[in-house]
């Protein structure tokens, strides 16, 4: 999906039935700085408020998220390039959540092996040196669920 081809076509439907940004926004209970966003290719409407969206400028979905209104011989067509599209997008987030995650999931484990290790070798009474792994043992795993 192009953003600034999407932001266009929702001026130009916005325009076409003589509403102004706020306008809009009003009807979409959101601000005018959002509908200034996706006009100009910034951001794209969110999900939650896409079909309010396309019922106020009477377009579908598969119109919005294609940019462009769609003649009924190619609607199928931009569908299923706009699903795949969609997939792709979500596939990449997906993928740098996981690496986030793994990120995360090093550094708490050399954390844990730090604490563990100056837990061993600092001169302190067993039960706080309990107390320090066990806490950090039940914050480790509470992490990673």
């Amino acid at each position: 999906m192009e953003q600034a081809k999407v932001g266009k076509f929702i001026a130009e439907c916005r325009k076409n039935k003589n509403m102004t940004q706020a306008e809009l926004a009003e009807k979409l209970n959101i601000t005018d700085r959002a509908i200034s966003k996706w006009e100009t290719g910034k951001g794209m409407p969110d999900s939650s408020i896409m079909l309010e969206l396309c019922n106020e400028l009477d377009i579908s979905v598969n119109e919005l998220l294609s940019g462009e209104v769609i003649k009924m011989e190619n609607y199928n067509q931009k569908a299923e390039k706009n699903l795949l599209e969609m997939k792709k997008q979500k596939e990449e987030t997906d993928r740098e959540m996981l690496r986030l995650e793994i990120v995360i999931g090093y550094i708490s484990t050399i954390t844990f092996l730090i604490l563990v290790f100056l837990a061993c070798f600092i001169e302190m009474y067993s039960v706080i040196r309990i107390l320090l792994i066990a806490r950090r043992m039940y914050y480790f795993c509470s992490r990673s669920n």
